[in-house]
């Protein structure tokens, strides 16, 4: 692994962002509610991500949980994000939009890339919900789009190695496939040389108990179980195994 792994993040929180810099990430990949897979952060949380880290700045940009499948309502809703994510100095966006069919829709991706320049732009995981990868893969491309981000279609990148490592072939370097999916300290070196990505995005969120002392037993607010009296942050040292990890193999 002669070149530079760059690592990205993603985070929920001004903490993990920041204790991803400090670990050594190159960028992070910016959401709100991760239950739901991430959707699009305040614009609060973004002003104070940017003002309290240096490294790359990704803003997920999607309008609500569930499917890809987007109404006009919801398409224009991503327009005015992506607007609001470049006046408030993100470096890029992170999108994914499919037909009810499955396909990959292009017209409308196209157009949100475009409108995001002169940022780069992430086609997200809704490429691992596609009908077809390789068909979907080469739709990407021709909306211009800088990263895609995979796991091969499958939960974890390890389940896929061969199908990641034919994707980053397919690609021909017309764009960074990122892998993800459960990679850790322990797997990286390992999914990177055999799938030769040059990019992986991770989680590495660790369960933080509440500082809250009063409790109500009887009542949660959220759709998870006990979720106010847990939530979950990026540690550096974590971020830090993953990045020490990677360097002693390229050494």
């Amino acid at each position: 692994m002669s070149d530079r792994i760059l690592i990205e993040i993603c985070v929920d929180s001004v903490d993990s962002a920041v204790a991803a810099e400090r670990g050594g990430a190159g960028r992070v990949e910016l959401c709100s509610n991760l239950l739901e897979g991430g959707v699009t952060p305040s614009a609060g949380l973004i002003e104070l991500v940017r003002a309290r880290t240096s490294i790359g700045l990704q803003v997920m940009i999607r309008p609500r949980g569930g499917d890809f499948y987007y109404t006009p309502e919801e398409f224009e809703t991503m327009r005015r994000d992506i607007l609001a994510a470049k006046k408030l100095g993100a470096d890029g966006v992170v999108v994914g939009i499919l037909h009810a069919d499955g396909s990959m829709d292009i017209e409308r991706t196209r157009e949100l890339v475009e409108l995001a320049r002169p940022l780069s732009v992430t086609f997200h995981r809704a490429f691992d919900l596609s009908a077809d990868l390789f068909r979907a893969l080469e739709c990407v491309c021709a909306t211009g789009a800088d990263h895609l981000l995979t796991s091969g279609g499958k939960k974890t990148a390890l389940q896929a190695i061969e199908q990641i490592a034919r994707l980053v072939e397919a690609a021909r370097g017309r764009i960074s496939v990122m892998a993800c999916g459960g990679i850790n300290h322990h797997n990286a070196t390992s999914i990177i040389e055999q799938t030769g990505v040059k990019e992986i995005h991770v989680g590495l969120r660790s369960p933080v108990a509440s500082l809250m002392l009063h409790r109500n037993p009887e009542l949660s607010i959220g759709t998870a179980a006990e979720c106010e009296h847990q939530r979950f942050q990026v540690l550096e040292e974590n971020v830090l195994s993953l990045y020490r990890a990677i360097a002693l193999a390229r050494t």
